[in-house]
């Protein structure tokens, strides 16, 4: 039998996570900063061992270190945070709207929120009968310069975080559509902003195009995107009243405030 098989080797792993859980329940447990000491006396560990967890913790940035020697939960547990409650929020408040949006068109229909450089689609409403061949998984991801979505993430951000984002993942394309190029980029984003909702023209997959608005929360941010997939002859621009008129009734149920100007 080998290690593996016997479990032998995962011991250790299993090891360390517990101790790191430990640790930062010891840390959860307390609104201000925890000694070293302290820490380690709570968790049974020795204090070489809890030092070690909460330094590889604060270089994750899960942990702060305020002054030397205490420690305290750190913000990318906030941020992490924020972005399960606003996934969870955001398709709470979606999925009806959504699924009337699929009844009235008979086409897909995709929630999608932004992860880094890519979109993930986090809820769906679809049937056979649309005719559609690709039908984006919950939990699949796309980059965001090739699908309507990741436009309309991109136009919410400025130039230079625009060209930095071009920069590192090199706009690779899909297909003969797909934009490759910074200037068109721009130039398409650009009527995104103006418009207020944005298109896939086949540039993630060919024979599909797809069209997006975003859904916005209390504060005004950008959160969510739902969008309209079809085979490209069957896309119709008729329905971006019905997309805009969905997305503003999410957007409101989580507490945006929309004024008619």
């Amino acid at each position: 039998m080998s290690k593996s098989e016997s479990g032998v080797s995962e011991t250790p792993t299993v090891q360390v996570i517990e101790r790191l859980f430990a640790v930062m329940d010891v840390l959860a447990s307390r609104e201000e900063a925890i000694s070293l000491k302290e820490i380690s006396e709570k968790t049974g560990l020795h204090p070489s061992t809890t030092h070690r967890i909460l330094n590889d913790l604060a270089i994750g940035r899960y942990v702060d270190r305020p002054q030397s020697g205490y420690y305290r939960l750190g913000m990318r547990l906030l941020e992490l945070g924020n972005l399960v409650k606003n996934r969870l929020n955001v398709r709470d408040a979606a999925l009806a709207p959504m699924h009337e949006l699929h009844r009235l068109t008979q086409q897909p229909v995709n929630l999608s929120v932004r992860q880094g450089d890519e979109i993930v689609y986090i809820e769906r409403a679809y049937s056979e009968r649309s005719g559609m061949q690709v039908i984006r998984a919950i939990g699949g991801r796309a980059p965001l310069h090739l699908t309507s979505v990741g436009k309309l993430f991109l136009a919410a951000d400025d130039a230079q975080r625009v060209r930095a984002y071009a920069t590192r993942t090199g706009l690779s394309g899909h297909t003969r559509n797909s934009l490759t190029q910074l200037p068109a980029l721009e130039r398409e984003l650009a009527k995104v902003r103006r418009d207020a909702y944005a298109h896939d023209n086949e540039e993630l997959e060919l024979g599909v195009r797809c069209m997006a608005a975003g859904i916005y929360d209390d504060q005004g941010k950008l959160v969510a995107g739902l969008s309209i997939s079809a085979p490209t002859a069957r896309l119709d621009d008729a329905w971006i009243s019905k997309l805009k008129a969905t997305v503003l009734q999410i957007s409101q149920s989580m507490g945006y405030q929309w004024h008619k100007e």
